[in-house]
């Protein structure tokens, strides 16, 4: 009675430890480290992925890495886009990180944190299937930016 117990339950964890590696997830993430957490006006760093539905909507956020001994509140970025026929396209954002009465915004552990910043005001449609090209550069007033950790591009779509 034992030995059927304990193979019924290796069954039933087996099944379940295996279904969720058949569900496809729709996100893109890739995140680039800062060379030695001093972001340079000169490092850009490029993130291509691929879009095939354009029926769909997805949310498309910046990932970013700090120490808590980051100087300051907020990160201007210039963001370019482009897809496989157009010219690259940039947008300047001013994205906030924290504030002084509540802390940084996002989840820490030590004195690393990490958030999701949106670039769209909601949900996104592509209007064009093929290879698109997102370019990040920081244009703080602070050249390098230190405790810069890592910076990315989250692109999924919405269920």
């Amino acid at each position: 009675m034992i030995v059927k117990s304990r193979s019924l339950f290796f069954s039933v964890v087996c099944f379940l430890l295996a279904t969720p590696s058949c569900t496809k997830l729709d996100v893109f993430e890739k995140n680039v480290a800062i060379p030695k957490n001093e972001w340079n006006y000169n490092f850009k760093p490029s993130f291509n992925f691929n879009i095939t539905d354009t029926g769909s909507e997805y949310n498309l956020y910046v990932v970013i890495r700090h120490r808590d001994a980051y100087r300051y509140n907020n990160i201007w970025l210039n963001i370019g886009t482009q897809s496989s026929k157009d010219t690259m396209r940039f947008q300047r954002f001013d994205l906030l990180l924290g504030t002084d009465a509540k802390g940084w915004d996002g989840t820490g552990m030590d004195d690393i944190w990490e958030l999701r910043k949106s670039i769209t005001n909601g949900p996104f449609k592509f209007n064009k299937p093929g290879n698109y090209i997102f370019s990040i550069q920081q244009i703080m007033r602070e050249n390098p930016l230190l405790n810069i950790l890592s910076i990315g591009i989250r692109v999924e779509k919405v269920k």
